[in-house]
């Protein structure tokens, strides 16, 4: 796999671009072989096969067709570019969407123009939005670098594209499933590895399971690690609790028992966290010391 950076047309290349790229590749796990190779960087050769298919212009612009493969300035193109690099490199595949499936032909020409054999070219259909639009923002994501600040685990990401294959139509983005991979990675991943792409001891994992995405993973471990202040007024149900943490009742019994009794769960969770939502309570109860647990019911007993 040669990992080329198409840059030709300098009006095109955002900064950090080519960083972002490499990012994006080393997240989902995808190796090359070679490169990067930069194609402004191979203008020099460009130049030499553009005048093995023809002659400049009088303005300095070679085409072929209606293509322009040599700018006046004597720059190449992208179709020129890339015809060259797919002959110089051996590229034997090239997989790509089929909004490039009209360049096929002209790349493929230009290939044999200069003495070489065409690679074999395989078109798949596009990710589109949820309109059949042209991923945006509008759409929940429009790159793989929104999908990581959302917290969706690379694994889950992979896999969605794994599950799409190469499809002959285009296909629309489905977040939903996303979520559910993203869900089912998280859940796989033993308390060490979670812990640590969360970024808090492996102690907190049980408080981490139920969550959809790391992004929720880390809130959950706020609520665990830095809980909110806030009055609550439950002391039967917190003196109860205090009972069972120190005889060293496990984490669901606890929870079963004060439920069987009517305790007041709600009351429980936000004297641990400050917050009426978040992880299972049992879980919660299991990722802390049992010393923290009695001083945060201690705190709300006065």
């Amino acid at each position: 796999m040669l990992l080329r950076i198409d840059d030709t047309d300098p009006a095109r290349s955002v900064a950090g671009g080519e960083g972002a790229i490499l990012a994006d590749l080393e997240w989902l796990g995808v190796d090359w072989d070679e490169g990067p190779v930069r194609q402004s960087e191979r203008y020099v050769r460009h130049r030499e096969a553009a005048h093995l298919v023809g002659e400049p212009d009088g303005e300095g612009a070679l085409r072929l067709g209606r293509t322009t493969l040599l700018r006046p300035d004597g720059t190449p193109t992208y179709q020129l570019a890339t015809a060259v690099d797919d002959l110089d490199f051996e590229i034997t595949h090239v997989i790509r969407g089929n909004d490039h499936r009209p360049n096929e032909e002209l790349q493929a020409s230009l290939i044999r123009a200069l003495g070489g054999t065409p690679p074999l070219y395989v078109h798949h259909g596009l990710l589109l939005g949820e309109d059949g639009r042209k991923l945006s923002k509008r759409h929940g994501a429009s790159s793989l670098a929104d999908l990581r600040g959302q917290g969706l685990p690379a694994e889950a990401v992979r896999a969605y594209l794994e599950e799409l294959g190469l499809p002959r139509h285009d296909v629309r983005l489905d977040l939903a499933r996303l979520r559910r991979l993203s869900t089912d990675t998280l859940a796989a991943l033993p308390d060490e590895e979670l812990a640590a792409r969360v970024g808090v001891p492996a102690s907190v994992a049980p408080a981490l399971r139920g969550a959809r995405d790391l992004v929720e993973a880390r809130q959950y471990a706020a609520l665990v690690l830095d809980p909110h202040e806030v009055d609550v007024a439950a002391p039967e149900t917190l003196l109860r609790a205090r009972e069972l943490v120190t005889a060293g009742v496990a984490p669901r019994v606890l929870v079963r028992e004060l439920k069987d009794v009517g305790g007041d769960l709600k009351a429980l969770r936000l004297a641990l966290t400050g917050a009426a939502r978040g992880p299972e309570l049992s879980a919660i109860i299991a990722a802390l010391p049992r010393e923290e647990i009695v001083r945060r019911i201690d705190v709300h007993l006065g």
